[in-house]
């Protein structure tokens, strides 16, 4: 679990509530407290440590449906707001996004290439045994 990562989810709480609840900075509404312990319990879960992608980028979604749609609405409302907060924060996670899809991609590609290219006698296209 990376602390930055959570540090990212509470200030993009914090900006959700303060604008739709009408917080003051730095304090949270009841709903949106709750919303929080939720994600760090999540993320205190987390099979994949500190190697966690974020949300909308892992293939396991172990949040509740209901705590699910509401951190989707935190987030589709903090998401484009956060490039005026805190724009390196912002870019970081575009970057780490991108980054992660293209990994995935190659991976991906890696694994296709590989596939269908042995004959049924076991041997490759250049005719060498596969692997």
């Amino acid at each position: 679990m990376r602390k930055d990562d959570l540090a990212t989810v509470r200030f993009m709480i914090e900006l959700y509530c303060r604008g739709r609840h009408k917080t003051e900075k730095g304090k949270l509404c009841k709903d949106c407290q709750e919303l929080w312990e939720y994600v760090q319990f999540r993320r205190s879960k987390c099979p994949f440590g500190d190697d966690k992608p974020f949300c909308s980028n892992c293939r396991i979604h172990c949040y509740k449906p209901e705590m699910r749609e509401k951190i989707k609405e935190v987030m589709r409302y903090s998401g484009p707001r956060m490039i005026f907060y805190d724009p390196l924060v912002a870019f970081a996670h575009l970057r780490e996004t991108l980054q992660r899809k293209s990994r995935e991609k190659k991976m991906a590609n890696g694994k296709n290439e590989t596939k269908g290219k042995t004959n049924a006698t076991g041997k490759t296209e250049k005719g060498e045994d596969a692997k």
